[in-house]
């Protein structure tokens, strides 16, 4: 497709838009925008496959879920909730550095005989103290998956990445002996559209240090590996459900203290009365889903990505009564200022408690670890961005620090939210670091 119809499209798109917001929105007006969309959504498919990295499929597919809204943004607040933003202290909180357990983790194999498909599921959990020098050498992401033609294809996509941008080496020990206490509370993670299980591996490796297990599927199908393969799943509420279907027979299986695809040292280990789950991306989404679908999870939280937008309809935020969590990305190229509008509206939607984290210079894929591992995957570490806003260049956050900025906010929102830590609740109201991150929070009057 040419530039210039594609420039035509959105700016009709972008009328669009503006008619919804002056709530002079037909339902002509709705078809005609989901049709565009979908349309646009092709071309941005197709522009991936040819490694056109100003085009990746989230980009253009959220940038463009204003598009479908019902009326403008609510942004008043609750009479029943406050609403808090407070500066960084001096003092640097235990979520900012590893917790006091070791980290091991296991790949395991789970078979859903109901949809009769087959599941990559990565666990990280606390470990002993034997597993710590193990640990803190280290190992190379590659060894996530199986030796062999897969392991080397990632391998030579980890070569090729930009440094700083993936994150080259893990730190869990792999099979090691879990921890003494328990059961741990769990949160289930579900990564991006075409992304990988351990996509976010160093915030599940901050969570198990502090006493948190985390298990995540691959989401056959809409995996790195299918995507290179160019044999991905369409991103479409067909392929969402099955996302979140996914999630669900996970936690059925650790869960469950006689699941035999488990290794017989963490059955029983994983705690059916705390359980979270998050997203990045198409994750965020899922987790929305699932916190819809599922009553076990008691908390979720979303990475880059509204939970509730039109374009993959299936969430209402102000129907769920569970603690919410959203990060945003500002400069975030992939969703969009839109994308982030719809943020925006998902938090003030959301009842509390619920927070809010605005990361200044952040992208799409700043709070991953395999940010650039492939050109669709660069909006975070790509060298020479412009601002979304005015189109001046600027400098990505650095990745490490953006990293950081996740595991902390990530651990803090589900140590509070399931453990109940005061600590952890009161760091999500500060703005750590200061001048890069906003944290707003809205509570529950007492």
């Amino acid at each position: 497709m040419k530039d210039r119809t594609m420039r035509a499209r959105l700016h009709n798109a972008d009328a669009l838009v503006r008619r919804a917001r002056a709530k002079a929105y037909s339902q002509v007006e709705r078809d005609r925008a989901q049709h565009l969309i979908l349309r646009i959504g092709e071309v941005a498919s197709a522009a991936m496959s040819k490694h056109m990295t100003n085009l990746s499929t989230l980009g253009l597919l959220f940038c463009l879920t204003g598009v479908t809204a019902c009326g403008g943004e609510d942004t008043s607040q609750s009479s029943s909730t406050t609403t808090d933003t407070t500066t960084s202290s001096s003092t640097s909180p235990a979520v900012e550095q590893a917790g006091p357990y070791a980290v091991g983790h296991a790949t395991v194999n789970v078979h859903d005989s109901v949809r009769d498909r087959d599941l990559r599921v990565e666990i990280w959990y606390p470990a002993t103290e034997a597993a710590r020098a193990a640990a803190d050498a280290g190992e190379p992401i590659e060894d996530f998956v199986p030796a062999g033609p897969e392991r080397e294809d990632l391998a030579g996509l980890v070569a090729d990445a930009p440094d700083p941008g993936t994150n080259r080496t893990a730190h869990a020990a792999r099979d090691a002996d879990p921890a003494e206490g328990g059961p741990w509370a769990t949160v289930a993670f579900s990564h991006c559209y075409n992304g990988t299980r351990y996509a976010t591996f160093s915030v599940a490796e901050r969570l198990a240090s502090h006493g948190v297990a985390v298990v995540a599927p691959d989401h056959t199908g809409g995996t790195l590996p299918d995507m290179l393969a160019n044999n991905a799943a369409p991103l479409d509420t067909t392929f969402l459900q099955t996302r979140a279907g996914d999630i669900e027979v996970v936690l059925d299986r650790v869960l469950d203290p006689g699941a035999t695809e488990l290794p017989e040292s963490l059955r029983g280990r994983f705690d059916a009365a705390r359980v979270g789950v998050f997203g990045h991306s198409f994750g965020g989404v899922t987790a929305g889903l699932v916190l819809m679908q599922d009553e076990r999870p008691k908390a979720g939280l979303a990475l880059a990505v509204p939970m509730e937008n039109p374009l993959l309809p299936g969430v209402t935020v102000s129907a769920l009564h569970v603690p919410l969590y959203f990060v945003k990305a500002n400069e975030d190229h992939s969703i969009g200022q839109l994308g982030n509008q719809f943020i925006d509206s998902n938090y003030a939607s959301a009842n509390p408690p619920a927070g809010l984290l605005q990361v200044a210079d952040a992208g799409h894929w700043s709070f991953t670890d395999i940010c650039g591992i492939v050109p669709g995957f660069l909006a975070g570490c790509a060298k020479d961005p412009t601002r979304q806003a005015d189109g001046t260049p600027f400098t990505y956050l650095d990745a490490d620090v953006a990293r950081g900025i996740a595991q902390a906010y990530v651990t803090a929102f589900f140590l509070s939210s399931l453990n109940g830590d005061a600590a952890a609740q009161a760091y999500l109201a500060e703005s750590r670091p200061e001048g890069i991150v906003t944290a707003e929070v809205k509570a529950v009057s007492k």
